[in-house]
């Protein structure tokens, strides 16, 4: 299951809003095949698994084999026909599989139509590492709303920026880094002054893999046409209070909110509708801490240059009942990175 692990994470960035999945077939101890979910819309584990067995040579061993999947084979038609039918048509007898999946679709049915079809199955291998592994799938479908980390680099005295212009804070490695970070994830989501202050494009430039939906709040469409983030590079959405529908021409997709009501529950309605399941948010401190006082986060990674001092700018989002589950020194950035805690009562 380790391996299934190790092989479901080369799909990250690239199977979203499908999870990552990784699949290995071994017989007396032997592996003789494995897979993953590569790409979106194209086989899963499974199938890759069981074609990699079979081009190994292997067929005739898969009906006295074990199957190892990180996640319950579905039991659905989507894009692609039923792991579980394929298990059964290759008369795999034995199935270890790590966690349940939680999509309604599938939610135990893989499971049951195994069971039925007279293979053992057994769940719950390393389940809480495979529960972790897709984390943003599964808060999407548990909790009806987007993985969401906020995500800052702020000075040593506590600021990320400075009035009315753009503070270059973080280093070539930290940012090397966020943009990795970018594309991990469904989504990237600014506010109205980040988008004019630093006319960032929010791509994956400084790392090789797929930029994520740009998304931007901009309530009363001020924003000039003339903004990277409306340059075509990749898809763009704009949360405001007076439009809703594409823009062809210009590769927008208006996604119209109500005035005078809270923009979190709002903007976490509109992506689960949209089916993103997970965003990064980059800004900024108005937006960040938006997000932080509605409790409404699962990560957040804080960026601080120790060496650099601002004065006066705009403070720092401040986190409320967080706590930090790892640290990394990257020159003379500190990267750390937190996660809710519960309130004591």
């Amino acid at each position: 299951m380790q391996r299934c692990i190790q092989l479901a994470k080369l799909g990250a960035g690239n199977v979203a809003p499908n999870p990552m999945v990784g699949a290995v077939l071994v017989h007396n101890g032997v592996i003789i095949g494995e897979g993953y979910h590569q790409l979106y819309g194209q086989a899963h584990a499974e199938v890759n698994c069981v074609n990699n067995a079979i081009s190994n040579g292997h067929e005739a061993l898969l009906s006295s084999s074990v199957i190892y999947v990180s996640l319950e084979p579905c039991a659905h038609f989507g894009k692609t026909p039923p792991c579980a039918d394929l298990i059964i048509r290759h008369k795999i007898p034995e199935v270890m599989v790590g966690c349940r999946d939680p999509f309604t679709q599938v939610d135990g049915k893989g499971i049951e139509k195994l069971r039925n079809a007279g293979h053992k199955v057994t769940v719950g291998i390393l389940e809480k590492e495979c529960v972790d592994l897709n984390k943003r799938f599964f808060t999407f479908h548990t909790q009806d709303r987007p993985y969401i980390i906020l995500k800052w680099a702020q000075t040593a005295d506590g600021r990320i920026g400075t009035t009315g212009r753009r503070l270059l804070i973080s280093n070539e490695y930290s940012n090397r880094l966020v943009h990795k970070w970018r594309s991990e994830e469904q989504a990237i989501l600014v506010g109205t002054k980040t988008a004019m202050v630093d006319d960032p494009a929010l791509t994956t430039r400084l790392w090789p893999g797929k930029s994520p939906i740009r998304l931007v709040v901009d309530m009363d469409l001020k924003l000039p046409s003339s903004l990277k983030l409306f340059n075509g590079e990749s898809r763009t959405i704009v949360f405001n209070k007076h439009r809703h529908g594409d823009d062809e021409d210009r590769g927008i997709h208006f996604y119209q909110l109500k005035e005078g009501a809270d923009l979190v529950p709002q903007v976490l309605k509109a992506l689960k509708s949209l089916n993103v399941q997970s965003v990064l948010i980059e800004g900024g401190a108005v937006l960040l801490q938006s997000f932080i006082d509605a409790s409404a986060w699962d990560e957040a990674r804080v960026i601080t240059n120790i060496h650099l001092s601002a004065g006066d700018g705009v403070n720092a989002p401040v986190l409320q009942h967080a706590g930090e589950v790892r640290e990394i020194i990257l020159e003379g950035d500190r990267l750390q990175i937190f996660q809710p805690v519960k309130a004591d009562l």
